[in-house]
This record gives structure tokens, sequence and C-alpha cells, in this order.
């Protein structure tokens, strides 16, 4: 299991647990007034996170939740219950917080706020070149330079391009198709850190059905979340959903270049599709069920350096329907990025682990997204370059 997923793994024991403070009122030990706290505080907390805080005191008393100098106020029931919901403050530090009722005072720690850091590639296969270079060099050899960087992120998003199988078969007629071993994959996760992988493209399917099926498995197997793609179109279009930092982040892929027969079906295994009234309906469902919602595109023109119209009125699409970061892949190369108020769209994150045999192919890098529950707050990019099928870090 890699470093980042025992720290996701301790902090949800540590917020799962059953945690009581207790206080006393020391003026009037015979009252009733003991105030107990029953949920702690997160490990941290992303700006504008939302905080559940439960406890008991006397009946009907004012209780007052501290966090920092804001304070927020409420009554306790009949039975003696209450409990607040407010969101972490929106700059970040550490704040002191503690809950105060009828002279009695629980001081339930140092809450942390900082931005979750969503770290983003472009194309990655195990198939061509890279299964060559994994062959004579091990499965984390693509990774060396750039592991540390995924790593280091709460969460790393790539597009996976071909199948992780031993089964199948080439797609009749189709020029080129890639495969990878299962231990590519399990580097990939184990190693670099990465969490949720886009199946949603021209390659998914590369090597069957059974292949494609295969990925899955194994991509779930290594703890890596799979998304734009299924055993049939509904659980295709079934997003993953993520918790760090008390924000749930939703991903979705969808893949708008389709060879013949690579689309889900109602029965049928495969990638969704990138039509727009998937694209609005998906979102619109997943954004009622997160705070930030990441929608991965294939699509495009390859070697293109900016987005045509047809990108373009696709992320209009997923933005409209309240999306907050768009990436997207295919190109080859990298594209723009831009970033409006708490949104953003990455036309095209370019090849990452993959062979770079044209000009400018060999560009790429790492997008760090910085998020709060309401969106994007800032990003930056990391570049790199990719020497043989190996992204090496720009100094």
């Amino acid at each position: 299991m890699p470093p980042k997923r025992h720290l996701a793994l301790a902090a949800a024991v540590a917020v799962s647990a059953l945690v009581a403070w207790t206080s006393v009122d020391p003026l009037d030990a015979g009252a009733d007034t003991t105030l107990t706290v029953t949920t702690p505080l997160p490990a941290w907390a992303a700006p504008r996170a939302v905080l559940r805080i439960r406890g008991r005191t006397a009946p009907e008393v004012p209780v007052a939740l501290f966090i920092g100098e804001r304070r927020r106020s409420t009554t306790s029931g009949a039975r003696g219950g209450f409990r607040f919901r407010v969101r972490a403050p929106r700059e970040p530090g550490r704040y002191a917080v503690f809950v105060a009722a009828e002279g009695a005072r629980v001081a339930l720690g140092v809450l942390r706020v900082r931005p979750l850091l969503l770290a983003a590639v472009g194309d990655v296969t195990f198939g061509d070149g890279v299964l060559t270079a994994i062959r004579a060099h091990g499965a984390r050899y693509p990774w060396h330079s750039v592991a540390s960087v995924l790593r280091s992120a709460d969460l790393a998003v790539a597009n996976l391009e071909g199948a992780v199988s031993r089964r199948g078969a080439p797609w009749p007629g189709k020029l080129y198709t890639f495969r990878g071993p299962p231990r590519a994959l399990r580097a990939a996760a184990y190693y670099a850190g990465v969490d949720v992988v886009s199946v949603a493209n021209n390659h998914s399917l590369d090597y069957g059905r059974t292949a494609f099926l295969d990925t899955i498995r194994h991509a779930r197997r290594f703890g890596v979340a799979p998304v734009g793609g299924g055993a049939d179109l509904r659980r295709a279009r079934r997003p993953a959903l993520v918790t760090r930092g008390n924000v749930r982040v939703a991903f979705l892929g969808f893949s708008d270049v389709r060879p013949l027969g690579f689309d889900a079906g109602a029965t049928t295994p495969g990638a969704t599709p990138a039509f727009p009234e998937y694209i609005r309906a998906d979102v619109r469902r997943a954004r009622r069920r997160a705070d930030v919602v990441v929608a991965y595109f294939h699509w495009g023109i390859e070697r293109a350096t900016r987005p045509n119209a047809r990108q373009r009125s696709l992320a209009r699409t997923a933005l409209d329907a309240g999306a907050h970061v768009v990436l997207g892949a295919h190109p080859h190369v990298l594209q723009p990025i831009r970033h409006r108020g708490n949104r953003l769209v990455a036309w095209s994150l370019g090849n990452f682990v993959f062979a770079a045999h044209s000009p400018g192919t060999e560009r790429t890098g790492i997008l760090r997204i910085r998020l709060g529950a309401r969106g994007v707050l800032s990003f930056g990019f990391r570049r790199a370059r990719i020497h043989g099928v190996q992204p090496r870090l720009l100094r």
C-alpha cells in the first residue's frame, strides 16, 4: 500500500472513531453541566470544507463553537444534544477549536486548513515502447523522476491508454494497439501514487472487452478508481467519489475519439461517449453528491496546439452543468490552461508515460491544482520532458 493511501486510511480511521471530550463546570460540580463533544476534528480540512461537530450538554442551553476568532451559536435540544454544521475558514492556517456551554469548555485541538492538492497528468500507456522499457528496467522505471511529486499530492489522476491484462487479441483493423502487464499499473498506484485513471479513450478496448474488464478489475485491485468506462453504460457513467480534507471530489471520464465498437452499451462493456446529454446529466448528478467535479475528456486533434470548436463546446457543457475542473488528452502535445474564478480548463495535458516520437510530443508536465470546497483556488505546472518513455522534471 502506498504512503498516500496509508495516510488516507489512518485519517479515515481517526475521523470515524467515536471520541469524546468531556468537561464539567468547576464552579458547580453538583449541577448537570457536563459538556461532551463526540466528533473529533479531521486531520486537516480544505478551505470552506464542511465540518460537523456534535455533542451533549444540559437541555436547552446556549452552546458556542469557536474556530479561531469565529464564533457559531446554537441551543441544545430537549435531551441536551447539539450539533454544528460550519465551513472551515477560507484562509489556510492553524485554528484553535473549542466548544463552550454554561461555563464549561471543551478544547477540540487545532484545525489545520490547507488546499487540497490535485495532480493531473496526460496520456499513460504500458504498451508500445513503455512495455519494452518496463521489461528492461522494471515497472517503476517510467516514474522515477516524477513519482515523488505525484505522491506528494492528495489526489493524482491520469489518462490510461490501453489494456492492463494478459488476455485478449488486438482489435481487428486497428493500427495502434496497447497492452501492458498488471505489475505496471501496480507500480503506478503504489510507487507513483496514482489514485484515479480515465479509461474513456480510443485505446481502452485495444485488446477486446475481456482485457478491458481486466483493466478495470486490476485498477480497483490496486486501489485506483477507474472512470469513463465499465461493464455497461450505466456503470461507465458512474463517477468516482473520493474524499480528502473533508472535501468530496467526483471524477468523470468522456471520450470524443470513438473507434467503432468502443462505446459502452446497455449490456456491453466500453467507454463513455462524450455526448452532450450524457455530460450534462452526469456532471449535474455528480455535483449533487460532491463539492468539486473533475471531468476528464479525450478529444481534439493529434498534435494540434490549440483547442478546436468541438473541445470548447464540450468544455462549456461540462462547466455550465457544474464542473470545476476540465482536463483533456489525445492531442499528444500540450495545449493552453485557462483559469477563471473557481474553474479551470486544461485543454490537453499531452503525453506523460508514453513514447514521444514526434516533435513537441516530448514536452509534458504535472498540473498541480489547489482546491477548496468551492472549486479551484490556484494552480501551477511542473514542466518535464520525456526521454524515451520516461518523463523527467525540468529544473
